[in-house]
């Protein structure tokens, strides 16, 4: 992945986990929340990770996207969120095939590779390349056992960024030049 990719992943990534710290900061300042071991709480400031509600957190994304590209017609948004939704979907593909979010190496809990009943990194299933490569490097294949699943791995993730390339050329087409400028600013577009 080139570095303008990786850039974009990451940015996206962390607006996504922007967007869903923020009513969590709220809700450990809310009254009632005493903190750890108090009501809701674990021991963690009152925050309660079972709570977490990933289409929650994508409608509260949605809404934040319509609101900096300043949508109002429903129709017009309708076509923009199902294509602002297929970068979403690729991007996390994307992650899907890299260890270090959600799991990775090792121990942890739940199934391979840490991630909770074996599934990959953010939910879903893991890129199948990167669980062979990830086997490969922890079993102590060969040199070039771990040079043909690192290439394959490589030629998985080309796919996928040709995947978002087109993805992001679908949602420039219907998009004005200032909200195609507002969509590189938040990271949807290179």
């Amino acid at each position: 992945m080139n570095a303008s990719s990786f850039r974009t992943l990451v940015t996206g990534a962390l607006l996504a986990l922007g967007v869903c710290l923020q009513p969590l900061t709220a809700q450990d300042a809310a009254p009632g929340n005493a903190g750890p071991g108090g009501p809701g709480g674990s021991g963690g400031g009152g925050r309660q990770r079972g709570n977490f509600d990933p289409e929650q957190m994508r409608q509260m994304l949605m809404t934040r996207y319509r609101e900096q590209l300043s949508i109002k017609d429903d129709a017009e948004w309708g076509v923009i969120e199902g294509r602002i939704n297929k970068i979403n979907e690729v991007r996390l593909g994307m992650m899907r095939g890299l260890g270090g979010f959600g799991g990775g190496r090792g121990g942890g809990q739940g199934g391979p590779g840490g991630r909770p009943g074996g599934r990959g990194s953010w939910g879903g299933q893991p890129s199948p390349e990167g669980e062979a490569l990830q086997r490969a490097l922890e079993g102590g294949a060969s040199a070039d056992d771990v040079k043909a699943k690192l290439a394959a791995y490589r030629a998985a993730q080309k796919q996928k960024e040709a995947a978002l390339e087109k993805a992001q050329d679908d949602l420039r087409q219907v998009l004005s030049v200032k909200q195609e400028a507002t969509a590189v600013l938040m990271g949807l577009l290179k």
